[in-house]
Order: C-alpha cells, then structure tokens, then sequence
C-alpha cells in the first residue's frame, strides 16, 4: 500500500491558511496544524476585553479553523525566541514595527524542526504571491524556504503553479494539478473556494493577525522602547500597548486610562505594579502611571484622569491615588480642558 504522507500546516486563523491545509487534505495527506504565539497576535485579547466588542464572537479562530477542518492543532509558546526576531530583524520592518519577512523565516524554519522531530514529511503555508507587499512576493518566496532550511519541503498550494515544483509535488505526494495559480492582493479567488469547500463563515479575509502591522500599536510600542532606554520587552508590557489610552505629558512617565468598563477591568489586574488613580467624586475611569513621576507630575496626572471622567466639567474632582504598595491618598484637582493636552501627548 502507497504510505500515507503527513503535513504539518501554518495555521494562521485566517482564510488562506485554511484553504492551504483544506486542499492538500483533499488529496489524502494527513494534515495537522500548529500556530505559533508571539503575543502580538490581535484575536483574544482586546475582543474579550472591551465592551463594545461584546457581540463578535470571543474565538481563537486558529482553534476554531482546526475545528472545522477536523484536525489536530499544536500551538507553540514561541515569546521568548520571538523576541530577537522583533528586535533585531535582518530584514528589517515593514510600514511600521512588523518585521513580516523575518516573522515568516522565523515560524517556517520553527515548522521545519517540528516536522523533524515529529516524523512528518513536509510543510504547508498559505502564502500567495503578491498579497504581502514585504513577505509574499515571488522574490522573497524563495528567500523564506532558504533561510528557514525548509528549501523544498515547503509548499504553498494556494500559489503553487507559479512557482518551481517542490519536493512533495515531484515525488507525487500531491498532485500539482489540484494546487492553485492564485496571486495579488484580491480575495475573491479565495472566497469563491472557501463557497465551493462549503466554508460560510471564517476570520476577516482581508486583514492580518498581528498587531505589529498596526501604526497605533507600533507608535506604542517604539515609545516604551524609548522610554526604557532598550528594546526588551516582556508579556504584561506586550498586553498592557493594546488596551486603554496611553498618554506622556512628560519623557519620564505616561499614564494608561481605561476606556471603558472592559478595559478598566482589565487594568485593575495591574494595580499592584503601578501607581494607579481613580476618581472618587465622580464616576471616572482607572488610570495607571507608568514611570518615575514627580509629586508635581502626579498632580499634573490626576489632572488628566479627571478629564476622563463625569467630573470633566467640575471645578474641583477628588482623585484617589494608591501607590503599589497599597498606599493611598487624595489630590483635590481642577480638570484638564482638551485643548490642556497637547495632541503630542498622546501615543
């Protein structure tokens, strides 16, 4: 009997990836998944935290995308050895903090050791030419089987007929002729086989999964850079950039103001590691302070977080300030105006 191959498949979340694993699956191949945890990815975070994201559905769609494919998905803790690929990329970053030619190398060449260990044959992505402007072009296609170390074991069978047959395509392993010649950035090609393969429901066909490509994030992230005076980052901080406001009235410290319920829940988890604010005249949101303030900027902050609250308006809101350590004390202050905070303030 002809030996079943195995493939091990990239699975993102999104739309490609599932067609990818769908179609070589088609061919017989038994396929698993595995999704790789940065901390920079968008789903399962801010959609559980925030209030007006209630009615979205609270899914990690890789999770979801195994499911419906029925198969099996290993996900891989991979923040640690993340870190150098974000922090020093050798090809350095896309339109803003997202180094996507290295992050694709990174999780290919981290495929490619799995596969070793785990006795499968071969690697699926779903990556098509021309959709990403820095890591889906047919120029950088070959540099990511390279310098990964996968060469030839890697297939991309949404655009496979524009590219030079791999090692599973001339050992008969699939049939290049049920693969596909998609390119560009339309996904229209990709919806009509998601209708065909009978998928109605999946993860937003146009969009990525990575706060990295996101400017508000990456002006975020590069400010704690500056502040901390290096790049080194740890998970709280990853989590802490995607939620709230984030505000520097001055280079040694910011404050974190909760936008709404969701988020000030969220930040009340982290109340024992910053000085924290809240009003206490007026109902008001949660503000963290991150840094070394002066008492005067202390003041300046309470200042601020009235103006996130009911007591905007009021000449004199009372402001609880608790330090990490459980301290706490009151500053009776006059509310900021908006046009008291300079738009630079904001990150």
């Amino acid at each position: 009997m002809r030996k079943q191959r195995k493939a091990i498949a990239l699975i993102s979340g999104g739309l490609d990836s599932m067609l990818a694993a769908k179609t070589i699956m088609e061919q017989g191949v038994h396929v698993e998944g595995i999704n790789f945890f940065t901390g920079f990815c968008v789903e399962g975070h801010t959609h559980a935290i925030r209030e007006k994201d209630k009615a979205k559905p609270k899914r990690n769609n890789s999770l979801w995308v195994a499911e419906q494919l029925g198969m099996k998905l290993h996900i891989v803790d991979v923040i640690e050895e993340y870190k150098n690929v974000l922090i020093n990329p050798k090809h350095g970053y896309g339109a803003h903090m997202n180094p996507c030619l290295d992050c694709k190398i990174f999780m290919v060449n981290k495929a490619k050791q799995w596969i070793v260990e785990n006795e499968f044959d071969f690697i699926i992505t779903g990556e098509v030419i021309g959709q990403r402007l820095m890591s889906q072009r047919k120029a950088t296609m070959p540099i990511v089987a390279k310098e990964s170390g996968a060469d030839d074991l890697l297939l991309r069978p949404l655009c496979a007929k524009n590219l030079p047959a791999t090692l599973p395509e001339r050992e008969g392993w699939v049939d290049r002729e049920k693969l596909h010649d998609i390119t560009g950035r339309s996904r229209k090609p990709q919806m009509a086989m998601a209708e065909q393969f009978g998928f109605d429901d999946y993860a937003q066909p146009a969009g990525g999964c990575c706060f990295l490509t996101d400017k508000s994030y990456s002006a975020k992230l590069v400010d704690l850079w500056k502040s901390q005076g290096h790049k080194e980052y740890e998970l709280d901080d990853v989590m802490l950039l995607k939620v709230g406001r984030h505000i520097r009235p001055q280079p040694n410290f910011k404050l974190i103001v909760a936008r709404e319920e969701g988020e000030g829940r969220f930040l009340q988890g982290y109340k024992n590691e910053f000085i924290s604010m809240n009003s206490l005249s007026h109902r008001g949101p949660l503000a963290l302070i991150d840094g070394a303030p002066s008492a005067e900027d202390l003041y300046l902050a309470a200042q601020i977080t009235a103006r996130f609250g009911q007591g905007r308006d009021a000449d004199l809101v009372n402001i609880n300030v608790m330090t990490q350590d459980g301290a706490e004390r009151t500053l009776q202050v006059k509310p900021l105006r908006d046009e008291d905070i300079p738009k630079e303030w904001y990150i």
